[in-house]
């Protein structure tokens, strides 16, 4: 770590105060005594005021365990014990059930957790609190690495220096810009619809997507009879979606839904974002790290988009960590270089999955849906199979970082 003892210089600089920004923070300050941290956002630091929620996978959560922080959000969260998933055509009225997952990834836990984003952001940002130095609200407009270090230029002039920044901005990184280093992917033409419903029949704790030409419709169990809505749509057809008021926009969602539980009523506006497909080129560059979205935003059909943000964060802090402890530059290029291998074949693993899935659901083919419907039958009658979907989807495989099996760095 630094000896240095100027104000404005850190051991290592994270840019967003996001949960992914906001999870690595903890993490370091949790597992390195002393270090010096600082985050930099362009809006002061806050809990988020919407009613939204993220599911959580096993292996993430147990992230959350060993950092101290899960049992604060556990009393918000809803296991999601359950999923079933159905396919439909243009104006099909059934929609009959392919494919079903039930049971844990191990006794007594759930394969998934639904949290409410206020809940998350409150526990983390009270973690971290008087252990971090905040720079918010702070615009970046300029990045210099060097070989001994790097260097972040404020709009007000200051200078914020440390051996390792990392970019934790999101999709449109600037700091990722400022880096040169580029991305690769492509626009999927549908916009991603987010909202929560309130419904009068009970979730039982089960997630259902449900797959139309248009693109998967999910609904994500919340505590009591709410739900957390994820809908996929064409970019053409959303304004109308957006436009539409409350009442209209819940008879519409009741109707996707084939009133699977019962009358519906919209709880938060209805938000629309473009989806696409985007992985950085490199995870890291000189004296930098990118995590999150900074580094890949895939599609959310499976949900794991944050999720793998948050597996960023316990790769990233263990070879940090390590580096630390044996006493090495752990903004070098070979600890980032390690991080950077660790995290590639599961980034790339996952946003195949996803862009293939979307792929062969959205659409209305007849001979396709004839194809993955038999697939999904056979999957669905194939008890080893579904076990290790469920087990990959939720996080949870050997060899990985110690913070997804739940044990400190």
């Amino acid at each position: 770590m630094s000896d240095k003892i100027d104000s404005d210089s850190y051991d290592v600089l994270i840019v967003g105060g996001g949960p992914v920004g906001l999870t690595l923070a903890l993490a370091l300050v949790q597992s390195a005594r002393g270090i010096r941290i600082g985050l930099v956002d362009r809006r002061p630091l806050s809990v988020p005021r919407d009613a939204r929620a993220s599911a959580i996978a096993a292996g993430v959560r147990r992230v959350f365990e060993a950092l101290g922080v899960w049992e604060q959000m556990a009393d918000a969260a809803q296991p999601i014990s359950a999923m079933r998933i159905t396919d439909s055509g243009e104006g099909d009225i059934s929609r009959p059930l392919f494919l079903a997952f039930d049971g844990e990834v191990a006794p007594g836990e759930a394969f998934a957790h639904m949290v409410p984003n206020s809940v998350s952001g409150q526990v983390l940002l009270d973690a971290v609190a008087q252990r971090i130095s905040v720079i918010a609200p702070a615009t970046i407009t300029g990045f210099a690495a060097e070989a001994n270090g790097a260097r972040l230029v404020l709009a007000d002039g200051r200078v914020l220096s440390a051996p390792l920044v990392v970019a934790a901005d999101g999709g449109q990184s600037a700091l990722r810009d400022m880096a040169g280093i580029g991305v690769t992917g492509h626009d999927y033409g549908q916009t991603g619809l987010v909202t929560t419903i309130a419904h009068a029949l009970p979730h039982g704790g089960v997630a259902y997507e449900h797959f139309r030409p248009a693109g998967p419709f999910a609904s994500l169990p919340l505590p009591g009879n709410r739900s957390s809505l994820v809908w996929t749509e064409r970019s053409e057809d959303a304004p109308r979606l957006l436009a539409m008021d409350d009442t209209t926009l819940a008879a519409e969602i009741e109707a996707v839904m084939g009133s699977t539980l019962g009358a519906v009523t919209v709880e938060e506006k209805l938000v629309g974002f473009p989806l696409r497909l985007q992985i950085a080129r490199d995870f890291v560059g000189t004296r930098l790290a990118l995590v999150g979205d900074a580094a890949h935003v895939i599609h959310p059909i499976a949900g794991q988009g944050l999720n793998l943000g948050l597996k960023d964060v316990a790769a990233l802090a263990e070879v940090v960590i390590e580096a630390i402890r044996l006493g090495l530059d752990h903004g070098g290029s070979e600890v980032l270089e390690r991080y950077q291998a660790w995290r590639r074949r599961d980034t790339a693993a996952m946003a195949a999955m996803t862009d293939g899935l979307n792929r062969l659901f959205s659409n209305d083919v007849a001979p396709v849906r004839a194809l993955r419907d038999f697939g999904l039958g056979l999957v669905d009658r194939a008890g080893p199979v579904k076990s290790a979907l469920i087990r990959t989807a939720s996080g949870i495989s050997g060899g990985g970082p110690r913070l997804l099996s739940g044990l400190p760095i």
